[in-house]
């Protein structure tokens, strides 16, 4: 039990406030994920295999999973990472990191908690309500001081490792009093909480109630929508310095000291007994529900809240909360420990290109395939993130992409931190550090980085090794690496009679799922300078930037260069209306078109002839649309302002900004990019539009698929990538989404602003030298093609095979414009038609299309030393019509 009557290190001495509730408030956003009855779990069939182990320091390993479930008949995939800590292991410890510098309401990253307290890994930790100041929803110690105490929530628990290294998980009250020089005690409600609603009786969390905020509270507001008028005391060395009734006080809590925060009754209490040099004691504690006992936080090493039980006994639990809200298949993160107590278990599932993410019954699954013997849940989907220090480095790095994509990481309240107390140890050993993925012809430097016999980075300067290469996929050439094939090798790093290997992999062409070069079309003229930034997609569902002097490049109705990552234009070809640069990494290609591309200001809102309107769906979900003065860089301006509120409704909640009623507003034809400022709300929500061609086919475009920030963004759209659009098309409604999925984690109400909105229109058919109104016609078996009625004679006729017709492709590009080539090395063709490029590979499904590899139900075939592709497939992929009848075997092809 914590006793307080001066400070002692780091504890906290508290007083008591009070005052008169004075509004209603309203139901926080954030919290519903946690109400609810508790329904039961079975665990799903998770099969798994660990691919691989590496040890972070003394008494930590981060192993790596892949597993398999089975999800509605087919098989589910992905990646779990998982850090083992030794609990007997008296040079590893665990403790929270808690938002900057140590403070509540302040939220940062786990890379940047981790870096800034030293921790070797971390991960992120408690659920929090991301519309309050963001402090943890349950109990938080640290080195046996409560920083938090647990919220009156139902079915929440708690993972702690007392400070003889034993972990434990239950459910735990908070149990406190307060009084001062010796006289009449009054209980208290909690330490550093934000304002939330108690279960089961419902009503205000801090009405006629006492809490303490101590230094680590760091918002002069304790707390913010409270419902109440506060009074407060400030209490120094166990003394009373401050006491303010029916106000709060100004500031933020002194360094070492604490707030008592009081409302009600309890304000009462503090005028009657909490004077200015009144002597104040606290005694607090936290009690376990399940068995009733009380746990003194100074006999804890670490504590840190979580969601429902998952684990217990070694089987699946029942969750002890409604987990409708945080259901889905996520990102998940998860703690537990052995059924010895031995090892506690930091548990993360990817959700990301390369994994699926998991449902929580499968998170349990898992997690007893683990050998857990007892777990909880922890804050997960986007909050989930994991960093972890390789063997020799100084700091921990990203260990996988978060659902944000790259090393997007979403800024939480708290998090939970592996650090090392080893003393120096000796040069253990070293670690090959560089690139693990290389491209064909790139170069690579390599170091050495040493480590010490507790595995903790050491100066290793005089480590000066011979390299070598397992086979001839890599070279060494003195002190580089170059990569010369496709394939794998193992780089291998010898010195004093010690050796350190890493596994490099050379990408070949079928490593690569899209090549994306960053830009989609630009003007062709002497001195344009197209910015590249090359990314390629892995089949693994990684991606790998390149820098785009690594490609092949084929400038077509111009020459360039390319410098400084960019595309020069130098000079344009006489009489060229259109170029083409295209861009090849063995033979996967991707193309970049210029022409006189036209950039349109299609809405800039100062002058807006069209009726706007707001819709809500479901009909629960309000807001309203206005055209309004700017602010910030746009305080000069019209804007377009959407506020929402999704709180009421259920399911996925959209509020939409009707253009022109349910006519919309007509795009520029062939608009191929748009741009727009946005001024973003960090409600993480997602922007969309909504675009329906003239074939009445809608095409959802995403404009910010999550808005996490602040402050007007400029964000540009490449629309090439929804497909063919179908001309005239028009925006219908402009919209911010809230799913379902993962709600709790987002904020039910805000607005966005937009303005100037752009869009860039590429060159039309015409003026990329395609002619239009062709129909050409043949028949399976003749050799006689008719070109808009005119008849000419085929070297070979069409043929089926396996009920797909094939020709010749020339006979496609002859009649409707564009080029085509073989390439014997890659066993591939390119066809070129307009903005179009396709690859075709002899005997494959598999095709590219624009740098996107696609599959199709036939492939390119050979006949007699002639290659054949498919008719359909070519011709509609490069834009064109085509007809099959099948009485005559005719096939009709129309642009």
């Amino acid at each position: 039990m914590n006793k307080q009557g001066k400070k002692i290190g780091k504890k906290w001495m508290v007083a008591v406030l009070a005052g008169a509730l004075v509004v209603q408030p309203l139901a926080v956003p954030g919290w519903g994920a946690l109400t609810g009855v508790h329904e039961a779990s079975a665990a799903a069939a998770v099969s798994i295999n660990k691919t691989n182990e590496e040890i972070i320091t003394s008494g930590a390993n981060l192993l790596t999973y892949k597993y398999s479930v089975p999800r509605s008949g087919k098989a589910a995939t992905g990646l779990a990472s998982v850090i083992q800590v030794d609990l007997q292991n008296p040079y590893v410890k665990l403790d929270v990191m808690t938002g900057k510098g140590g403070k509540f309401t302040t939220l940062q990253t786990v890379s940047g908690m981790a870096k800034e307290t030293d921790a070797v890994a971390g991960v992120n930790g408690d659920y929090f309500n991301t519309a309050a100041e963001g402090a943890p929803m349950g109990a938080q110690v640290s080195n046996g001081v409560l920083m938090s105490s647990p919220s009156e929530l139902k079915g929440m628990y708690a993972f702690g490792v007392t400070k003889d290294r034993k972990p434990v998980i239950d459910q735990y009250d908070f149990s406190g009093t307060v009084n001062s020089d010796g006289g009449q005690a009054f209980d208290l409600a909690g330490i550093n909480l934000v304002s939330y609603s108690p279960e089961p009786d419902g009503g205000y969390s801090h009405v006629d109630a006492m809490y303490i905020y101590t230094d680590a509270w760091g918002n002069a507001e304790r707390p913010k929508n409270s419902a109440t008028i506060p009074s407060e005391a400030l209490v120094e060395n166990g003394v009373v310095t401050k006491v303010s009734l029916n106000k709060a006080l100004e500031g933020t809590v002194p360094e070492g000291a604490y707030i008592l925060r009081a409302h009600g009754k309890a304000a009462t209490y503090m005028k009657a007994n909490l004077t200015v040099g009144a002597r104040v004691q606290t005694d607090y504690s936290l009690v376990s529900r399940t068995t009733g006992q009380k746990l003194d936080p100074a006999s804890l090493e670490v504590m840190i809240g979580g969601h429902t039980i998952l684990v217990d006994n070694g089987k699946a639990a029942s969750f002890s909360r409604n987990v409708n809200s945080i259901g889905g298949y996520r990102a998940r993160t998860a703690l537990g420990y052995s059924q010895s107590g031995r090892y506690a278990y930091i548990v993360t599932v990817q959700d990301n290109d390369g994994s699926s993410g998991m449902s929580l019954t499968e998170l349990q699954g898992f997690m007893t395939s683990l050998g857990i013997w007892k777990g909880i849940n922890l804050d997960g989907g986007g909050s989930t993130t994991m960093v972890s220090r390789p063997l020799g480095e100084e700091q921990a790095q990203l260990t996988f992409t978060t659902e944000y994509g790259g090393q997007t990481q979403r800024s939480v309240v708290n998090g939970l931190g592996v650090y090392t107390t080893a003393p120096e140890g000796k040069l253990k050993g070293f670690a090959v550090s560089g690139k693990t993925q290389l491209l064909i012809g790139e170069t690579a430097n390599y170091s050495v980085k040493g480590y010490d016999t507790y595995y903790n980075p050491i100066a290793a300067a005089n480590i000066n090794p011979s390299w070598k290469s397992s086979n001839s996929n890599v070279v060494w050439n003195g002190s580089t690496l170059t990569a010369k094939k496709a394939g794998t090798a193992t780089l291998t790093a010898t010195s004093s009679g010690v050796s350190s290997t890493l596994q490099v992999e050379v990408l070949g062409a079928d490593s690569l799922s899209s090549l994306n070069l960053g830009a989609a079309t630009a003007s062709l003229k002497v001195g344009t300078v197209v910015p590249l930034s090359v990314t390629a997609t892995l089949k693994s569902g990684n991606t790998v930037s390149i820098d785009p002097s690594a490609l092949d490049w084929e400038f077509v109705g111009f020459k360039g260069r390319i410098k400084d990552g960019s595309l020069n234009v130098t000079s344009v070809n006489s009489g060229a209306k259109v170029g083409y640069a295209i861009a090849s990494y063995e033979g996967f290609k991707t193309m970049l078109t210029l022409a006189d591309v036209q950039e349109t200001d299609w809405e800039t809102f100062e002058n807006v002839a069209y009726g706007l309107s707001f819709t809500g769906s479901p009909s629960a979900v309000t807001g309203k649309v206005q055209i309004k003065s700017g602010t910030g860089t746009h305080s000069g301006s019209k804007v377009l302002r959407l506020d929402y509120d999704t709180t009421a409704g259920t399911g996925n909640k959209y509020a939409y900004v009707n253009l022109n009623g349910s006519s919309g507003k007509t795009l520029p034809s062939g608009a191929s990019a748009l741009s727009l400022d946005v001024l973003g709300d960090n409600s993480y929500n997602w922007l969309r539009a909504e675009v329906v061609g003239a074939d009445g086919k809608t095409v959802y475009v995403d404009l910010a698929k999550s808005l996490n920030f602040t402050g007007w963004k400029t964000l540009s759209v490449n629309l090439n990538q929804y497909g063919t659009i179908a001309y005239p098309a028009k925006v219908k409604r402009i919209y911010v989404v809230n799913l379902a999925e993962g709600q709790d984690e987002r904020s039910a109400s805000g607005f966005v602003e937009i303005d100037n909105i752009k869009t860039t229109s590429p060159a039309d058919a015409g003026s990329l030298g395609l002619p239009s109104g062709v129909n050409a016609k043949m028949t399976v078996g003749s050799k006689t093609l008719l070109t808009n009625g005119k008849a000419s004679t085929m070297d070979v006729s069409p043929v089926v095979r396996g009920g797909v017709t094939y020709l010749p492709v020339k006979y496609i590009t002859d009649a409707f414009g564009g080029t085509s080539g073989w390439e014997a090395k890659s066993g591939s063709i390119s066809i070129r038609r307009g903005d179009q490029l396709l690859v075709l590979n002899l005997n494959k499904k598999d095709y590219i299309l624009n740098g996107k590899r696609k599959t199709s139900d036939s492939a390119t075939i050979s006949v007699s030393n002639r290659t054949l592709v498919p008719v359909r497939l070519v011709s509609e992929q490069l834009g064109l019509l085509v007809k099959w009848e099948q009485e005559t075997k005719t096939v009709t092809i129309e642009s």
